[in-house]
């Protein structure tokens, strides 16, 4: 009966995750009032910010590899040209400025059989029970667009797009895959296009 029930609840689900890369998350937001054809400039750093620590106490900035960074950078920029943008130098007076940083979470998980405290209450001397400890760590990448000549009313300038991706700076870096979000990224955002 358990085996039937196995097959029926398989059968719901015959398209299902088979590899980790399945549940990668792309996210993109825009202004929906805010015209990007009538741009055609932007500017992006070099590096891409680790968003940890704490800069307003002294942290030092904390960056991803460089070489990590060059080809993620590559891909924005190769996406950003397809929309009709050129990178300009921040001296130009760009009409955008494209902010990419990265944040990792740490998730720990633990846990513990049940059935030991039950049992184990009823025999002295069986100690503490064993407890399974795993951890896993997701890897966010986040490109904001943000025009500088519009900001908020605490004078910091407010993103027009952001595109979020969720999974890619996990266990080993792909760069294949790295490359496919980004495009996602883009093609999920067609009002990015400039004239």
């Amino acid at each position: 009966m358990l085996l039937a029930l196995g097959f029926f609840l398989g059968g719901c689900y015959p398209q299902g995750p088979e590899y980790v890369e399945d549940l990668d998350v792309v996210i993109t937001n825009h202004n929906a009032d805010y015209d990007f054809s009538a741009k055609g400039t932007y500017a992006m750093p070099d590096k891409i910010v680790k968003i940890t620590g704490n800069l307003s106490e002294g942290d030092a900035p904390v960056f991803i590899p460089d070489a990590v960074a060059a080809q993620i950078l590559s891909q924005i920029e190769s996406n950003m040209n397809d929309l009709g943008y050129t990178r300009v130098d921040i001296d130009a007076d760009p009409d955008l400025l494209l902010t990419p940083a990265s944040w990792e979470t740490t998730t720990i998980l633990y846990w513990y059989d049940y059935w030991y405290w039950w049992w184990g209450g009823y025999y002295p001397g069986w100690g503490y029970p064993p407890v399974n400890v795993s951890t896993y760590t997701t890897g966010t990448l986040v490109m904001a667009l943000v025009d500088p000549t519009i900001e908020s009313a605490n004078g910091n300038p407010i993103p027009q797009w952001t595109g979020a991706i969720n999974g890619l700076l996990t266990g080993v870096y792909d760069p294949i895959r790295v490359n496919k979000a980004i495009d996602q990224a883009y093609t999920q955002s067609p009002y990015l296009k400039t004239n």
